[in-house]
């Protein structure tokens, strides 16, 4: 019996097994490629802190302690791969002789370097000129020296007085803030910045210069074994963290581990947390998505089964063996379309990335894999044998000849209690909740090991979506049910004399009608706010390369630096359209020392963009106007605003340095908005006002930065030919290179991948969603177009009557779709800001995907009304006998 009935499946359901089986392996496939991808993420995002770190730790021996004996201590920490001791000293100035004319500077640091260290972190120093060992000077502090290679520098060290040296060559240090942390201090009592002045010195010549020099202080640097480490940014940090305070122990007091590499997965770990947040926000309402779209499909013959079941119980079947039927329908799709997934999935990361696992391990791969199975299994099991199951218990065999709108008269009991008002109400207030100036959805305080995320969150969206389906369903339903008169005047077009039993047609399968709207509605909607979503992220981290950069290239003077505003002239190459001066100096207001920017109000925007979310107070182009109209007035950050409770229009007195004098001077200013971000300015705390006012004010017009535009194209390429014209006397960045510096690993590994695989599968749920329900629901209604056909109905009246159902599936699913899908993408948005840097002003929409998308479920829903149409030619006798 079960081998006939296996067979009979096969051949008089082939199109209901085929449905349900792609739906099993859609969801299968999005669960599986999603989770292996998120899964390798988080390993690359390890990967990628690990590297980001050029000296893992930095330990720092204490007075009084034996350097050679934590040397020994630290090389037989378990997981230490090298571990070099470095010597630092403090100067109180260096001055040169170049050219008949000596220049001085102020204080700065020098490193002793045993041999060997440069090949052990090769990531800590750069040769710009020169030789790469001996004498190193920084190139800030060539620059202002004015020294080259060959030169010879004076030394001042504090109680010996002046030691000369020669120069071999001039180097960079990227990481110099770390390189001269204060090991041991809060983040908050760091240096604001690295020292200007430094030299580098082979260990025996360090040593022998700072002899009889009390501030001599020594470092292990340490190059730990990254291999052995977890690959989940958390674990990691754990892990590191860990080792650190055991050797801290271990020193008994002798020595204070700096964490680089903590530091660094510290970071990485509240990125892969954000990751995992978009895998819920985005990924689990697709599997979501296909799983109803299974049990759509399979309700959509729920009405031949049920007839099926009754006739098996009339010839005398058990309730048992018609369950083990209906398990043997279920398992057959659910393996079926389980393997089917799994295959998309590989074919899918073998595609996109290169192998089936998505890149990760081959125990996390395979457990992916097998949690997808067990999850379409288990959906193939709620579609078909569960329905059978209640079916065989609540329905009997008299109520198995009756269609189901003569069964079911009442509305929903989600209807009768509002429960989508309930739901969309409940949205509001979480998100009003969850978007609040103070919310963190996301809390990963510095150093602690434990994140926490706020989950109630997902609520917003997730209650918004299912109420926002609910009420579609609902106003569906009311349309269908009392629109007839409507309806059968939008189908006489088509219809001719049959629209009014179209009309009927219609009101009569009203619930399967308004469950095919709503599910491509949802559908549609998936794929509109992951869409927004993603472009909207690319929009911002594109904004954010800017913001840190300033334009498409900087040339960046050092500090200190008397470079007059026309020396631009000789930076505007070929390429280069525009080329507008940033003044850059500090001030004091009160006690807090901030970053002051003059700018060029009528032409900055020549160079780069200023967005009206960088401001508040007013737009970009009316503050700009502003400070051009009334050259006094300034923009402060919001957090000196609430600071010192300033108003708008309130005198703020700033101590700016006299360029004359040297001395500070107090300059008066008028409040007149806040500047939330500005390019090249830092995070926290800075001033913008006129330049002409503080070149004025001050007596100096010197120029901190020059922002080129280079009309968004060849960037590289201008910077490269500008470094070359420079040499060591100007920095030089462009967008290209911070693009790759100030983005997360969240931006440039985990969310493109994510959304690839997401729009993929969102097109194929929409094309499902819109072709697949509808092209079973008209298999399922061939005895009534055989019926009508025996009555009179003409060929062209049945299509008239298929196609206004398509019609009016695909109008009231993508009108829908695109409504969610708006509200939803606004909420996404909101909700998950703490992932924008800086948050958008406004939405970015990529039309083109969104059209793809439309256009997919379009030509899904005429393909099924086509087949449909093509099914009602077949001789109505014919037709009813097979029925």
């Amino acid at each position: 019996m079960i081998a006939s009935w296996t067979r009979g499946l096969a051949r008089h359901r082939t199109g209901r097994l085929l449905a349900a089986l792609a739906g099993i392996a859609l969801a299968v496939a999005l669960v599986a490629a999603l989770g292996s991808f998120l899964t390798a993420s988080k390993a690359t995002m390890t990967q990628r802190a690990l590297r980001s770190v050029a000296v893992d730790w930095q330990v720092q021996v204490q007075p009084g302690a034996d350097p050679n004996t934590v040397l020994n201590l630290v090389d037989k920490t378990p997981g230490t791969h090298t571990a070099l001791p470095v010597g630092y000293a403090r100067t109180t100035g260096f001055a040169a002789r170049v050219q008949g004319s000596t220049q001085t500077t102020g204080p700065g640091m020098a490193l002793g370097l045993p041999d060997g260290y440069r090949s052990r972190f090769p990531d800590e120093i750069r040769t710009l000129s020169g030789a790469s060992t001996g004498v190193l000077l920084a190139q800030q502090t060539a620059s202002n020296l004015h020294t080259a290679p060959g030169d010879t520098v004076s030394i001042q060290l504090p109680g010996i007085g002046a030691r000369s040296v020669k120069v071999d060559g001039v180097v960079d240090l990227p990481q110099a803030d770390s390189l001269f942390q204060t090991v041991g201090a809060p983040s908050q009592s760091q240096p604001t910045a690295p020292p200007d002045n430094v030299v580098l010195l082979p260990a025996s010549r360090f040593a022998a210069l700072t002899r009889g020099v009390g501030a001599v202080t020594t470092q292990i640097h340490v190059a730990r074994d990254d291999a052995r480490l977890p690959a989940d940014p958390a674990a990691a940090f754990t892990a590191v963290t860990g080792a650190a305070h055991n050797l801290e122990a271990r020193s008994a007091g002798a020595a204070l581990v700096g964490n680089n590499v903590g530091a660094a997965l510290d970071s990485a770990r509240q990125d892969a947390l954000y990751a995992q947040i978009l895998f819920l926000f985005l990924g689990v309402p697709g599997a979501v998505l296909a799983a109803a779209l299974t049990a759509a499909v399979a309700s959509a013959g729920g009405e031949r089964r049920r007839q099926e079941q009754g006739l098996l119980r009339l010839r005398g079947l058990r309730p048992r063996q018609i369950t083990t039927l209906a398990g043997l329908e279920a398992a057959l799709i659910g393996l079926l379309g389980g393997v089917a997934g799994l295959g998309i999935a590989a074919l899918t990361g073998r595609l996109a990335f290169g192998g089936a696992s998505f890149g990760a391990g081959a125990g996390t791969w395979a457990a992916w894999y097998a949690i997808a199975f067990a999850l379409g299994a288990a959906v193939a099991a709620g579609s078909v044998l569960v329905p059978a199951v209640r079916d065989l218990h609540a329905v009997t065999v008299a109520d198995t000849r009756k269609e189901a709108g003569a069964r079911r008269t009442r509305s929903p009991w989600w209807m009768r209690y509002g429960l989508d008002f309930v739901l969309l109400i409940g949205s509001w207030l979480v998100f009003r909740a969850s978007s609040g100036n103070q919310y963190a959805l996301v809390l990963a305080p510095e150093g602690v090991p434990a994140l926490s995320v706020s989950y109630w969150a997902f609520l917003g969206p997730a209650l918004l979506w299912i109420g926002a389906a609910l009420l579609l369903w609902r106003l569906t339903l009311l349309v269908l049910t009392h629109g007839r008169p409507a309806l059968a005047r939008l189908a006489r077009p088509l219809t001719a004399t049959l629209a009014g039993t179209t009309a009927a047609v219609l009101s009569r399968r009203r619930r399967p009608l308004a469950r095919s709207v709503v599910l491509l509605a949802l559908a549609v909607s998936f794929a509109i706010s992951t869409a927004v979503f993603n472009a909207t992220y690319q929009q911002q981290a594109e904004v954010d390369a800017r913001l840190t950069n300033g334009a498409d290239v900087t040339v960046t003077e050092p500090p200190g630096a008397r470079t007059a505003p026309d020396a631009g002239s000789a930076l505007k190459i070929s390429g280069v359209r525009h080329v507008e001066p940033l003044q850059h100096r500090f001030a004091y207001v009160g006690s807090d020392l901030q970053d002051l920017y003059g700018v060029r109000p009528d032409t900055i925007t020549q160079a780069t963009s200023l967005q009206d979310a960088y401001f508040s107070g007013g737009t970009a182009h009316q503050l700009m106007r502003k400070l051009a109209q009334r050259p006094d007035n300034l923009l402060v950050s919001v957090e000196t605003v609430n600071d010192f409770q300033l108003s708008p229009g309130d005198t703020v007195n700033l101590r700016i340095q006299d360029a004359r004098t040297k001395a500070l001077r107090t300059v008066p200013f008028h409040y007149a908005g806040i500047a939330k971000e500005f390019p090249t300015a830092p995070k926290d705390s800075f001033f913008v006002a006129n330049a002409s006012y503080i070149t004025k004010a001050t007596g100096s017009d010197a120029v901190g930065a020059f922002l080129l535009d280079t009309g968004g194209t060849h960037q590289k390429q201008i910077a490269a030919r500008l470094r070359s014209q420079l040499g060591t006397t100007a920095t030089v960045t462009d967008l290209t290179q911070t693009r790759g510096t100030v983005g997360t690993s969240l931006t440039s590994v985990d969310l493109a991948g994510l959304t690839r695989i997401e729009l993929t599968f969102a097109v194929l749920l929409a094309a499902g969603a819109g072709g697949l329900v509808l092209a079973l629901g008209l298999a399922e209604r061939r005895r009534t177009f055989a019926i009508a056909t025996v009555l009179g109905a003409k060929p062209h009246h049945l299509r008239g009557m298929v196609l206004t159902e398509a019609l009016l599936l695909a109008a009231g699913g993508l009108a829908g779709g695109a409504l969610i899908g708006w509200a939803l993408s606004q909420m996404l948005v909101k909700v998950l800001t703490g992932v924008f840097d800086p948050p958008p002003a406004s939405l970015s929409v990529p039309g083109g995907y969104l059209a793809l998308t439309a256009t997919a479920a379009v030509i899904a829903v005429l393909a099924a009304a086509l087949n449909g149409i093509r099914g009602t030619r077949r001789p109505a006798v014919e037709e009813l006998r097979d029925l």
